[in-house]
């Protein structure tokens, strides 16, 4: 870090997250039918405390005054994802008007009060009807998944001009239907790399799709969780289960979205369960659609090391729950390791060099590819003070370090155009039901009232002055 303040550029997006099954609630209003996650969380200990996403925080009913709070905050853009099951109940065929007018709605709301809204179509919420037909693992979900996309294109492509596709398909895949720690709550290693291929098509047909409904003018990418994995040592073992990780990680992905095919290794790794039958001639090529923006989400690194057995209750590298099953096809055997220092509330370290290494990874990897920080954040213990006020130190350090490195990346070359904080508020914690608060505003799940903690305003004036101070500024 330098000894005075750090200025970000004119035009760089300050922004906030959420996820619609996260917040929205009103669950079965307006001919919303179940997704993927109300079945899993309405399933008894798959969700702690046996928490649901029906009420969350009640955002669809409260949505006007969450953006009059963002607005307030000085924050100049918005990440929302639309509840599929909202859009199209069946997942198949029209889209239901009042589901859209949800979001035509916000989106008038945030342009109004001088907000851009970055719209986000997948966070997760497979409607059920789907998954019952096979879901991710089946190739046709990816065509209905580019026929839903360009319904939500048509209907909003004159408000909206940010646009990403999917949101981590790697929990979605290996999550949901390896370690089935996520909904669905599979657990079948090859049904998870058949959900990551299909993911992949999915997405390349939906941003034939969005190309083919937006304006010019749209921007159009995909939010990813890249790994910075490292390894325990440098030994050969060691070394090679960073490979392994990397591959089952990261590059799953962002081979097929950034060189149009699977990477070598992968497929060696993996021979020994399928010889990826799934993958039909032309596949990477479309899933390698031409992209403005690659979303980065960042939490913390990995460090693994070669291990005799397998070690699945470390394999969730996330955080998201310990199952009896790995979410790494090929390479249960690799061992995650804890990394020493400060930890978060969901023991997740905290060191921002993992996000400029990952960064300064797909500047080199993706040339001429804006990148964007769609996710980052941590979650704390927080608690209201006796005057009511929340204060959370830990958090604006957090953002302050991560933010320091977008900056440094930033000067070395990356071509990073805005941050998203994970989260506006705190909410449904997918596995971890409200046990975790992830929000910069504080929510009393009984009341719903909206409290903005100091990294609120921590943050807020960051937004609007684009300037990073130093020292840190911890009102």
């Amino acid at each position: 870090m330098t000894g005075s303040n750090e200025s970000f550029p004119p035009g760089f997006l300050w922004g906030t997250a959420t996820a619609a099954y996260q917040i929205e609630g009103a669950a079965q209003e307006d001919g919303r039918t179940p997704s993927i996650w109300d079945t899993f969380s309405r399933t008894p200990g798959k969700v702690l405390g046996g928490d649901t996403g029906d009420v969350a925080v009640d955002h669809y009913h409260r949505m006007r005054d969450d953006v009059r709070m963002m607005a307030d905050l000085g924050l100049g853009a918005y990440r929302f994802s639309v509840s599929w099951p909202r859009v199209q109940p069946t997942g198949r065929g029209p889209a239901v008007e009042r589901g859209l007018d949800f979001y035509r709605a916000l989106t008038d709301e945030l342009l109004a009060a001088g907000i851009t809204p970055s719209l986000t179509l997948y966070h997760w919420d497979l409607p059920q009807e789907l998954e019952d037909a096979g879901g991710w693992p089946v190739r046709d979900t990816a065509y209905r998944f580019a026929e839903y996309a360009g319904l939500v294109a048509r209907a909003l492509g004159d408000r909206v001009e940010m646009w990403t596709t999917l949101n981590e398909p790697w929990c979605s895949a290996f999550l949901g239907y390896g370690s089935g720690v996520h909904a669905p709550g599979r657990t079948d290693p090859v049904a998870a790399l058949r959900a990551a291929h299909h993911l992949n098509l999915g997405h390349g047909l939906a941003v034939e799709a969005l190309r083919a409904a937006l304006p010019g003018r749209a921007r159009i990418g995909v939010s990813l969780n890249p790994s910075a994995v490292r390894p325990l040592t440098g030994s050969a073992g060691d070394l090679d289960a960073q490979r392994r990780i990397d591959a089952l990680a990261n590059r799953v992905f962002t081979g097929p979205m950034l060189t149009g095919a699977y990477p070598s290794d992968l497929l060696a790794d993996t021979a020994h369960l399928t010889d990826w039958p799934f993958v039909q001639e032309g596949d990477a090529a479309t899933a390698g659609r031409p992209l403005d923006f690659l979303g980065i989400n960042y939490y913390a690194p990995a460090v693994v090391s070669a291990a005799d057995a397998p070690s699945p209750a470390g394999a969730n590298r996330d955080g998201h729950g310990v199952s009896d099953y790995s979410p790494w096809p090929g390479s249960e055997a690799v061992t995650f390791h804890q990394p020493p220092g400060e930890l978060t509330a969901m023991d997740w370290s905290v060191d921002p060099t993992g996000l400029y290494d990952l960064l300064m990874r797909y500047a080199r990897e993706a040339p001429g590819v804006a990148l964007m920080i769609t996710e980052n954040g941590a979650a704390y213990d927080d608690k209201p003070a006796a005057d009511g006020t929340v204060h959370d130190p830990d958090r604006i350090r957090y953002l302050h370090g991560h933010l320091a490195a977008v900056r440094r990346a930033m000067l070395d070359g990356a071509d990073v155009r805005g941050y998203f904080l994970w989260s506006l508020m705190d909410n449904f914690e997918w596995s971890y039901g409200y046990s975790k608060r992830f929000g910069a505003v504080y929510v009393d799940y009984e009341t719903q009232r909206r409290t903005p903690k100091s990294s609120a305003e921590w943050y807020g004036r960051v937004a609007r002055t684009g300037v990073l101070p130093y020292p840190m500024l911890e009102e």
